[in-house]
């Protein structure tokens, strides 16, 4: 509606030609507005004025503010922030049209994608560690998971990581499109070599996954890699073979 009284205030302003300028009557009926309904609007001209100063300078808060979050804050943070700093009680709703307005956006937090996926229907593997992540010396307790990179257009890259826990070093990583069990195996041939070669007697330890070919955790391989032996009667330990070379990796849950 109020394009149409700004129509009528542009032909009918008296700095106009004689013969440009046409009565108000006539264009209100032609833009179908009551004419009181148009000076009614054109008398809160000063009040339309005010509030537009009001509301440009506290986009330019908005604006500091969100900046200063990094461009991450939503309206309803950026109002709170408002009050906190003394600008008085702002409705939200009133932030998030100014922000619109100003082509302010904040950042919406990505959903967490687990890539843990336990295997109800296989044993649980013995935690080796027994939650005791301290180790005494180097090559004795190693661990290891996943996480995905998101590449904007491009989708997800999938990072398989294996740290050693007595110094907290990444002794190992491979990185892939995919996280099939060869993400892993990549990673810890590479650990493996990073260390010489002599793995015997460390233990590895992950979450418990079943995604992508693993069993009973995503670090483990099903097939050719997890080998599961008694080494007592009440105790069952898997193996990991690397490659090749023989060397056999403890491996819990």
């Amino acid at each position: 509606m109020s394009c149409r009284y700004r129509f009528v205030s542009a032909h009918s302003s008296s700095e106009l030609p004689d013969d440009q300028r046409h009565a108000v009557t006539r264009l209100c009926g032609a833009v179908n507005v009551k004419r009181g309904s148009y000076y009614t609007w054109k008398a809160s001209a000063p009040a339309r004025a005010a509030k537009a100063a009001e509301d440009q300078v506290l986009t330019s808060r908005i604006r500091e503010i969100h900046q200063s979050s990094r461009c991450t804050y939503g309206a309803k943070r950026v109002a709170l922030d408002l009050a906190e700093a003394g600008a008085g009680p702002v409705n939200h709703k009133k932030v998030a049209r100014l922000m619109r307005q100003a082509g302010i956006e904040g950042r919406h937090q990505r959903r967490r994608r687990c890539l843990t996926k336990q295997d109800k229907t296989a044993p649980p593997a013995p935690d080796l560690l027994r939650r005791d992540f301290e180790a005494s010396a180097p090559n004795v307790k190693w661990c290891g998971d996943i996480t995905y990179i998101p590449t904007g257009e491009s989708g997800f890259m999938y990072l398989a990581t294996v740290i050693d826990l007595f110094s907290g070093r990444l002794i190992g990583w491979s990185i892939a499109d995919h996280h099939r069990a060869e993400l892993v195996r990549d990673a810890l041939a590479a650990a493996v070599a990073a260390r010489g070669g002599d793995v015997t007697g460390v233990i590895f330890h992950s979450d418990r996954g079943s995604e992508g070919g693993f069993n009973r955790s995503s670090q483990h391989l099903d097939s050719g890699g997890v080998r599961w032996v008694v080494r007592r009667r009440t105790c069952r330990r898997g193996e990991l073979v690397v490659g090749g070379s023989g060397r056999r990796i403890g491996r819990c849950g």
